[in-house]
């Protein structure tokens, strides 16, 4: 009897900056995604308008896309997937799922959705709560393993992990799994809400007066007659105050010296303004949106600068790149399962933030420019 052997196994290429020993087998690789964190940030949002608005505007400035396969029809086929694909709660279009993705995806640093397929096909593409889920790695240090709650409220692996989508944010080596856009904000955010509160406190103080009545004159009364005259006084004030608040007018009569202040009168109230700007200035700065954008007109004459809008274009060009190939997934598989070449193209749309006649006339400038050049050169070639 001859025994064959078996063709020696390539050694498997070694990660050195992800793996490592983990004495506790069972806990090895797990990672929350940090609830309390994303409630945090989720109330921030709440707390501060500003902040939603910005997370609302850098969706929308973010855009749509194009797809652009090999043949027609591949081509129709997942455009009119994409228009019309549900996307849970309600919502039809991929790019209601994209707008909540990506919001996801700012907000807590990182997103998921799930591709739905039944019979065959693929019926719906429906985005998830990141703060519901786990994660760990697999067996290949590259890949992930995305572990959720069963019907038990056991936190296992989700069966179809060829079916997830995961997206981070700005992914760091301390922070490999995504950081979200508002951190850092939370300090600033509760200093800010503190003066905001304190501004209530005061207007509620200033527009619910408290008084403050001394009678004097009170020299030779005895204890029992010096509290009946207060009493008295007391209740005359009142009476006169309830007319006020009913419409009518009555006033107040007293005998001898008597003083009536407002209770906090004499205290000014805190200029806010600069505190306030200061912390909204360290806020905005934080999403890179220019303030006017987000209804904060500083200047009088503030608009958006080439400078400025170069830069924006730039962060969310990185955006659109960071949800891309969650973007090509989707589409893959679709083609794929229709049994169409899966080879597709993403188009983003064209980000136009300058003003449309500066960007014609610059144009235009560029044409004559180049008109001006080739006539040059064919003179200079003829003669």
């Amino acid at each position: 009897m001859k025994w064959k052997r078996k063709a020696a196994q390539p050694a498997a290429t070694a990660c050195q900056l992800r793996s490592g020993a983990q004495p506790f087998g069972a806990l090895k690789g797990y990672v929350p995604l940090g609830a309390g964190e994303a409630e945090m940030y989720h109330q921030l949002r709440e707390a501060l308008p500003v902040l939603d608005a910005a997370v609302g505007k850098l969706v929308r400035l973010s855009g749509g896309f194009a797809v652009k396969c090999r043949n027609e029809a591949a081509q129709g086929r997942l455009e009119n997937f994409l228009r019309t694909v549900p996307t849970g709660y309600g919502q039809v279009g991929f790019d209601s799922f994209l707008s909540c993705y990506v919001d996801s995806l700012l907000t807590y640093g990182r997103a998921v959705g799930e591709l739905v397929v039944a019979d065959g096909r693929l019926q719906a593409v429906c985005w998830g709560d990141i703060a519901s889920l786990e994660i760990r790695e697999g067996e290949n240090p590259l890949e992930l393993v995305l572990c959720g709650p069963d019907e038990r409220g056991f936190v296992r692996p989700l069966p179809y992990q060829d079916l997830l989508l995961f997206t981070t944010w700005q992914p760091e080596p301390k922070h490999p799994y995504g950081v979200s856009i508002f951190r850092g904000m939370p300090f600033l955010a509760e200093i800010l809400l503190k003066i905001y509160a304190a501004i209530g406190s005061n207007w509620e103080r200033a527009g619910n007066v408290r008084y403050s009545v001394i009678c004097k004159g009170g020299e030779g009364m005895d204890a029992s007659a010096a509290q009946e005259r207060g009493s008295q006084m007391a209740r005359e004030w009142v009476k006169a105050m309830e007319d006020g608040r009913n419409g009518t007018v009555r006033d107040f009569v007293a005998v001898g010296d008597v003083e009536i202040k407002v209770i906090g009168g004499e205290a000014p109230i805190l200029d806010s303004e600069i505190p306030v700007r200061q912390l909204l200035e360290q806020l905005v700065a934080k999403t890179g949106l220019p303030p006017f954008l987000l209804g904060l007109n500083w200047s009088t004459t503030e608009r958006m600068s080439t400078q400025q809008a170069d830069i924006l274009t730039s962060e969310l060009w990185a955006l659109r790149r960071t949800v891309e190939p969650a973007v090509q997934k989707v589409c893959r598989t679709f083609l794929a399962l229709e049994g169409l070449d899966d080879r597709v193209e993403i188009c983003w749309n064209d980000i136009s933030l300058q003003d449309i006649t500066q960007e014609a006339q610059a144009n235009l400038y560029k044409a004559q420019t180049e008109k001006l050049r080739r006539e040059a050169n064919e003179g200079g070639a003829e003669q």
